[in-house]
């Protein structure tokens, strides 16, 4: 029944759901032939080695692996030795234990195609390495060759210029950017493609914890926060977990083909609401200041985690055209964070607040 839906998908006359001005888009459909035998069932994935994608690929591997019962293979560069000594790496048993198979390669030195000689055809691509065309470019010949069902690209939400907020999946976006070129490439291509733009992940397997370890690191300490203009910007903090499950609500979903959907969470906080949220957590005050940025043209990345301005995107289209919603709850998931973040010993880590000192200094 999934096949003949995605058969009716592609001939259907709708318009792509995203910038009129890409390159090379195509509104015809197309009817898609089966995948390559030995394909069926198949799920691929290209794993980054870090950062918010690493982590949402591990929880999307065992997503797919466990409740769509697919048999997943995760491509997964830093090879060809294994990863180990952080998060998500040191919990890879739980891919093992799902039936998920790990390839390591070093994909700076081969292309996905190669690393992939001999593994077969997969029904299902999820590109969650790419950040330019080029490097896309094997990996989607492939998918082509093995006529396969879905072709999901994690893209990100970074590549919006966020003229309004919040931001949908029409808003204008950096069009010369690497990640676009991915996006303008599968546009071109006869595939059943999906693009995901994520936003600020977190989670319980991160090894990128700066989006709430930075109010821990200063209320623990009974520092003050110096926070951006009112600290009353919008943002979304979403755990990667409802980022995984949104991306595989996308596999064999015929509304899901030759779509871009923002990948986030529907509740949103302002900066001052996180400090406050995390100071109930750690049972200490918040000691929130104001600043003025322009003030401080030179200061280094990493001073505040998130942009000087509101910046967040919408997930009403992944709602209503995927049938998904989110199941974490920020306040909560802090709880989980602050006992991970004391059992790495962050609490006790000697830390440079040089750079807060100096925004201190001219704190409204």
């Amino acid at each position: 029944m999934q096949s003949l839906l995605l058969v009716i998908a592609l001939l259907a006359p709708t318009p792509l759901a995203w910038s009129p001005s890409i390159r090379g888009a195509s509104l015809r459909r197309r009817v898609v032939a089966p995948v390559v035998k030995g394909g069926e069932s198949r799920a691929l994935i290209i794993q980054n080695k870090g950062g918010g994608h690493g982590e949402l690929g591990f929880h999307l591997a065992l997503t797919l692996a466990k409740d769509k019962g697919l048999k997943v293979t995760m491509l997964h560069d830093g090879g060809p030795d294994a990863l180990t000594g952080k998060e998500p790496w040191d919990s890879y048993g739980e891919l093992k234990d799902a039936g998920v198979e790990l390839k390591w390669a070093d994909l700076s030195s081969c292309t996905t195609a190669e690393a992939l000689e001999g593994c077969g055809a997969f029904e299902h691509v999820i590109d969650n390495w790419s950040k330019k065309a080029e490097l896309a470019a094997p990996l989607v010949g492939l998918a082509q060759e093995w006529k396969c069902g879905s072709f999901v690209f994690v893209s990100s939400g970074g590549l919006y210029l966020g003229e309004s907020q919040p931001m949908v999946e029409t808003d204008v976006v950096k069009e010369k950017a690497d990640l676009r070129g991915v996006e303008n490439l599968l546009a071109e291509k006869k595939l059943p493609w999906t693009c995901f733009r994520p936003q600020y992940i977190y989670g319980p397997n991160a090894n990128k914890r700066d989006s709430t370890d930075w109010f821990f690191d200063r209320i623990v300490r009974g520092r003050p926060l110096p926070i951006p203009y009112s600290g009353n910007q919008l943002l979304s903090l979403t755990n990667a977990v409802d980022a995984a499950s949104m991306i595989s609500s996308a596999l064999s979903n015929p509304k899901a083909v030759n779509q871009i959907f923002n990948c986030g969470t529907d509740t949103f906080y302002a900066y001052g609401q996180v400090a406050e949220m995390v100071a109930e957590v750690v049972g200490k005050e918040a000691d929130v200041k104001a600043y003025d940025p322009e003030k401080f043209p030179d200061l280094k990345k990493g001073a505040f985690p998130f942009r000087n301005t509101a910046f967040y995107v919408n997930v009403d289209k992944a709602k209503e055209v995927l049938g998904w919603a989110p199941k974490s709850d920020l306040a909560t998931d802090l709880k989980m964070v602050y006992e991970q973040y004391k059992a790495l010993g962050k609490d006790k880590k000697e830390m440079d607040f040089s750079t807060d000192d100096e925004i201190l200094t001219k704190a409204i």
